[in-house]
């Protein structure tokens, strides 16, 4: 492997390091990775030192990027108007993708429209409330006006999918994704049942389909008798046009960059290694340092270089006598199984599965998405009747053959076990991927083969390792908009109380809650859920799916909201005890033990609101106790102090309905005196949470506040006797009680 590719690795690794949270899980990975890599095939220094200072170029420019970003959301958040380019059309009552730009600043957003009307590619004036975040922006109440109509590549975009729909019908949506990178009408099932398969990058335009495309372009061009040189510049250029009109996806712009160093070393006819045309195309798309972090290029940079690897691979080990198909289908079979092999911990990490039958299935898909992209592009540029319709009839075929591969796959018992593993077995999950890339390439490969070995031993032996602390940890995840609340006891086991909220396309149960239990190892013994609300059992049913806890206690209010009812039936499925919580009923979960405080099944059952009939819960871990509220308001709070309120003195509070001004009474608070407080609210509501009141009543009493929105997740640790505190990288003690 040539100094570029080495370097660009590094620089890679360091922007991961500096923008990954928490900063030791990239820095795990990608140290691990480097030492595996370096111990294995690098003896010079030079190249060491290299990559050193490549790494410290990455941190470096990751932590520019980072600053750059929290001024823009700053700027963002105080703007009262900004200016939009729609992604896809906007009408009152509807939900808007777009770009939004405001003080220099821009950001992606989502626009709940109020009022106002715009096709994809206009530019609009917006008015609303925002909420802004690192995930992006979220506009409630949105206003559209001055709408304008410039021609764009946005509006094209729209053109082509609205010609899409047309075409294709009840295959449009997988069209969409195929040509012009719109996954967002793709059935969630349909998406699942590809990633089952192990075929779901085929659904987003990467790679393999501008090669595919750019294949196409060629072969036309010498049936038209185009000179070599002409050809490969004008398949360049049509390239380019298609990924900037598709909004120039990370993967895309890897192997359009790529395309164009190999173009331009034919040209020039010069030879060029394909680690170094790889290295250069891979590091192309950090011209936005946080692509780094984007899944979509991770894999389409990881299945390159097994591509290159198997390929090395598969030249070595396949006897020279074989030829035609034989060879074919075997060196195809060979970078499959490397590919799987070394995309393997990025889709376990991200994912949380393993597809066994990538290698099966993607030997099998890839002569049909070879057929498939060029008629999809035949259809959509070429507006004949007859040429349409022939071309759509024999999309239609392929389709439902990728298809029918994704289905038989995905329902085969135990093709895609789910997996989440803990930080350190991805990080040693990456190093053996690098040691595998390099035992490919390798002329001696035994250090290489000795290293992934370790590597791999490691990752069986560690679940046999026992996890644990000194401590009893509180996580108050940052969530948004929601609560979800994570208990870690001594031995390594969790007490989850909510999952966070739930939106058209995803939960926090998913994306936040999962992945960070999971990462940091142990069983889930116990779930609570507070009330059925959306915001607290959004991500219910991915937690069971993903972690299937032990128990799963349940107020029993009566909840009718889509996420409850997928909860309760993903619980049934996943055989999860289910038990309703019952006033002074006692759980111990080592040396935590959990007493339900609320609700009462008399008082819950002449209840309208489900805030009232929240679960409240005492934990205690020695002499600390800590009051977790869900969303309880007034009334219940008087409740709990008429019927006990010896019971509710706490160290720590978590205040009760994310500060607003319906909970935290007088009484309430004075009956439970904290020392902490923690509120889980989602940074520039709409909703005006926490109210000031409220947080005045708590500096009152003494209580120090911390809150999601400016903190981030928070972590509280006992030993049962003393609190300390961690957030935002920073960790100091709670003063004790006065005597």
């Amino acid at each position: 492997m040539p100094l570029v590719a080495w370097g660009a690795l590094a620089y890679a690794a360091g922007l991961l390091a500096s923008l990954s949270t928490p900063i030791a899980i990239a820095l795990g990975c990608a140290g691990t990775a480097a030492l595996a890599s370096i111990a294995a095939v690098v003896a010079e220094r030079g190249i060491a030192s290299a990559c050193a200072a490549l790494m410290a170029a990455g941190v470096l420019a990751g932590i520019a990027s980072q600053a750059a970003e929290s001024r823009c959301r700053t700027r963002l958040a105080a703007a009262i108007s900004w200016t939009v380019e729609l992604e896809n059309a906007a009408a009152p009552g509807g939900i808007a993708r777009a770009m939004l730009r405001a003080e220099r600043c821009e950001a992606r957003t989502l626009l709940l429209v109020t009022s106002g009307r715009g096709g994809a590619g206009d530019v609009a004036l917006v008015r609303g409330v925002a909420s802004v975040d690192a995930r992006g922006v979220l506009v409630r109440n949105a206003t559209l006006s001055e709408v304008r109509h410039p021609r764009s590549l946005a509006r094209l975009r729209a053109r082509a999918g609205a010609r899409i729909d047309r075409l294709f019908g009840v295959d449009a949506p997988v069209a969409r994704a195929l040509v012009i990178a719109d996954m967002s009408a793709v059935p969630a099932e349909q998406r699942d049942r590809f990633a089952r398969a192990g075929l779901v990058h085929m659904l987003s335009v990467s790679g393999l389909h501008v090669a595919i495309v750019a294949l196409a372009l060629e072969l036309l061009a010498g049936a038209l008798r185009v000179p070599p040189i002409p050809a490969r510049v004008a398949t360049l250029a049509l390239i380019a046009l298609y990924v900037a009109g598709i909004g120039a996806p990370a993967p895309a712009v890897r192997a359009a960059v790529m395309l164009g160093v190999l173009v331009a070393s034919r040209v020039a006819q010069r030879p060029t290694s394909p680690w170094a045309v790889l290295a250069v195309g891979g590091v192309s798309p950090l011209v936005e340092p946080r692509t780094v972090l984007d899944l979509g290029w991770q894999l389409s940079v990881a299945g390159t270089v097994a591509l290159v690897a198997g390929g090395s691979l598969a030249t070595r080990v396949l006897p020279p006598a074989w030829h035609g198909p034989r060879r074919a289908v075997s060196r195809g079979l060979v970078v499959s199984i490397v590919a799987t092999v070394v995309t393997a911990p990025l889709v376990a990490w991200s994912l949380g599965r393993l597809a066994l039958l990538g290698p099966v299935t993607n030997l099998l898909a890839d002569p049909v998405m070879a057929v498939l992209q060029p008629v999809l592009f035949l259809a959509l540029c070429l507006p004949i009747p007859a040429v349409e319709r022939l071309a759509a009839d024999a999309a239609h075929a392929l389709l439902a053959t990728f298809d029918a591969i994704a289905a038989h796959a995905a329902a085969v018992p135990g093709s895609a076990p789910v997996v989440l593993p803990t930080t350190l077995a991805a990080a040693v999950g990456g190093a053996a991927a690098v040691a595998v890339v390099v035992g490919c390439v390798a002329e001696r490969p035994a250090r290489a083969i000795l290293v992934a070995s370790c590597c791999v031993a490691v990752m069986i032996g560690e679940p046999f390792v026992a996890v644990g602390s000194r401590e009893t940890e509180l996580h108050l995840l940052d969530v948004g908009q929601g609560d979800a609340i994570a208990l870690r006891t001594r031995a390594g086991r969790w007490i989850v109380v909510d999952a966070g909220r739930s939106w058209p396309t995803g939960d926090a149960g998913r994306t936040v809650v999962v992945p960070y239990i999971a990462h940091r190892g142990g069983r889930v013994a116990l779930f609570v859920l507070s009330h059925p609300h959306a915001d607290h059992v959004g991500g219910a049913a991915s937690l069971f799916t993903s972690l299937r806890p032990e128990r799963f206690l349940d107020p029993g209010y009566v909840g009718t909201t889509p996420p409850y009812l997928a909860a309760l039936s993903e619980a049934r499925r996943e055989r999860i005890p289910w038990r309703r919580v019952h006033p002074g009923d006692s759980l111990v979960v080592d040396e935590v033990v959990v007493t339900a405080l609320a609700p009462d099944s008399t008082w819950a059952a002449h209840l309208d609101d489900a805030n009232l009939a929240s679960t409240v819960l005492l934990v205690r871990v020695g002499e600390v106790r800590m009051l977790l509220t869900g969303d309880a308001e007034g009334p219940e709070e008087d409740w709990l102090v008429a019927r006990s309120r010896s019971a509710l003195r706490a160290d720590v509070l978590k205040v009760a309905h994310h500060g607003s001004a319906t909970s935290t009474t007088p009484a309430f608070l004075d009956a439970v005196q904290p020392r902490l407080a923690l509120v889980s609210v989602g940074a520039n509501n709409s909703y005006g949470h926490p109210d000031a009141s409220v947080l005045a009543a708590l500096g009152a009493v003494g209580a120090d506040v911390l809150r999601t929105d400016r903190a981030g997740t928070i972590v509280v640790r006992t030993d049962g006797r003393s609190l300390d505190v961690e957030a935002r990288a920073m960790r100091w003690s709670i003063r004790p009680r006065p005597p």
